[in-house]
Order: structure tokens, then C-alpha cells, then sequence
């Protein structure tokens, strides 16, 4: 009986500012393109990794899980520092690696996936965290925001928080936490479901946002909710705030 290659899970960190996402791609480097070639590097043979959330570019991950198969045993801490050697010149780092069972799938095996969305509420700009959080010097009340994003909670049709190019098959989602609140100058919107939309996280970001502002109210947010209409909900918050965080196993 042939025997199955070893399979590894990796826990993965990265600034995603300078990628073109998670995924490999032909305009530019992607974090995927950039753990097969280090792979590539350390075996010598082509190795796919898979990751368990499709980062967009720009977005972040504090704890981005991937696994691979690899033609010969090795020791996950052996394996997560000739990695971390490799990936030594790009802002990519493997905190952690582990000997899973083979049926085991980065993707498919997750039960439940945490972003956390980084906005930094003052009046003077940011500097060690430039590019990582995202700068807005008008004044948000997060107490509102967290209160209307309550209303969001839930199973629903997202279409009005999905973006126009989102390939998923239903636009609805059980989303199982969206949680706001206030840090210091930090605003932190955390958010947990099993699975998102496209843009979905920033676009409930930038929806609170305008309660934040006094814009608008509850009853605006579960307007837009309803509405199943794009065009009407808040804008889009950047890509650099957010932080793919921990995924859930069993």
C-alpha cells in the first residue's frame, strides 16, 4: 500500500500592504506564491499550499492557517524554521507548524473564521502603524456603532455588504459576532462567522462608520440590511485595517 505524503498545517502571519492577497496571482506577488516558493526552495519540488480565507490585497493575517503536502517527513519545528529562513526577505512569517491528519483541509476542514478591523480615531496621523490601521480623524462614537451593528447579527441575505464582483454561490451568511469598541484613540470591530463575502467586513466596517459619525441611526443600518442593494449601504473601508485572526478547528 502506497504510503501518504506527510501533511502539515501552518500558521501563517503576514503584512499583506505589498501583496496582491493571499491568492497566487499574474500581476504581482501573492503570500501563496511567496510559501510555495519557499517550499520550492527547501524540497526541491513543487508543493500547492491552500489557505483557510482568501485574503484580499492589502489585508492582513495574524493567524492565516495553510497546509501542504510534503514528500518526506521532516519536524514541524525544523519545517517552520527553514520556512521562516526562506521567507526571510518578505514580510511573511510561520509562527507554527504541525503534523495533521490527511484528511485535513486549511479551507473546507474550518469551522468558524475571526477578522479583526483596525481604525484609528484621532487627529494626528499614524506613524509605526501606517498602512495597518485605518486613520479617521473626525470623531466616532463607538457605542453606536456596536449597538447597530447588533442588528446585523444573525443569518441574512448580505447582498447590500457583498462586493459587485463576489462569486459566491447566496449572498447569506450567519454572521456570530460583530463587536465594536473603543481603545483608546483604537476603534476595534471584530467579527466572527464561518464564512464571509467578499468585502463583506469592510463593508459593514464603513456602513458603521456613518452611525459612528451621527449620520445615520439603527434603523438606517437595518434600512440597508433589507434593502439587499449595494448602492446604498456605507463605503468600503481600506483593505490595510484589516486582520485575518484566528480560525476555528475541531
Amino acid at each position: 500500500m502506497k504510503k501518504l505524503m506527510p501533511k502539515y498545517k501552518l500558521i501563517v502571519e503576514y503584512d499583506g500592504f505589498n501583496f496582491v492577497g493571499w491568492q497566487r496571482q499574474q500581476n504581482g506577488k501573492s503570500v501563496q506564491g511567496e510559501l510555495e516558493a519557499a517550499l520550492f526552495d527547501l524540497t526541491k519540488v513543487k508543493v500547492q499550499v491552500h489557505g483557510a480565507g482568501r485574503t484580499d490585497s492589502g489585508v492582513h493575517a495574524q493567524g492565516q492557517v495553510a497546509h501542504c503536502d510534503i514528500t518526506r517527513e521532516i519536524s514541524s519545528d525544523t519545517l517552520r524554521d527553514a520556512l521562516n529562513h526562506f521567507l526571510r526577505k518578505v514580510p511573511i512569517s510561520i509562527l507554527k507548524v504541525e503534523e495533521v491528519n490527511g484528511n485535513f483541509h486549511a479551507r473546507f476542514s474550518a469551522l468558524k473564521r475571526h477578522y479583526l478591523y483596525r481604525i484609528l480615531n484621532r487627529r494626528p496621523p499614524p506613524t509605526f502603524d501606517k498602512n495597518r490601521i485605518w486613520w479617521t480623524p473626525s470623531h466616532l462614537d463607538a457605542k453606536a456603532m456596536h449597538m447597530a451593528a447588533q442588528t446585523l447579527v444573525g443569518t441574512h441575505d448580505f447582498s447590500s455588504f457583498r462586493a459587485t464582483s463576489c462569486q459566491a454561490k447566496s449572498p447569506i451568511k450567519t454572521l456570530d459576532q460583530l463587536k465594536v469598541e473603543r481603545i483608546g484613540d483604537e476603534i476595534r470591530v471584530t467579527t466572527s462567522a464561518k464564512s464571509f463575502l467578499q468585502h463583506q467586513v469592510r463593508n459593514l466596517v464603513g456602513t458603521l462608520t456613518m452611525v459612528g459619525y451621527g449620520k445615520w441611526n439603527l434603523d438606517d443600518v437595518r434600512s440597508v440590511l433589507n434593502a439587499q442593494d449595494r448602492s446604498l449601504a456605507g463605503p468600503t473601508a481600506p483593505a490595510y485595517g484589516l486582520y485575518l485572526v484566528p480560525v476555528d478547528y475541531l
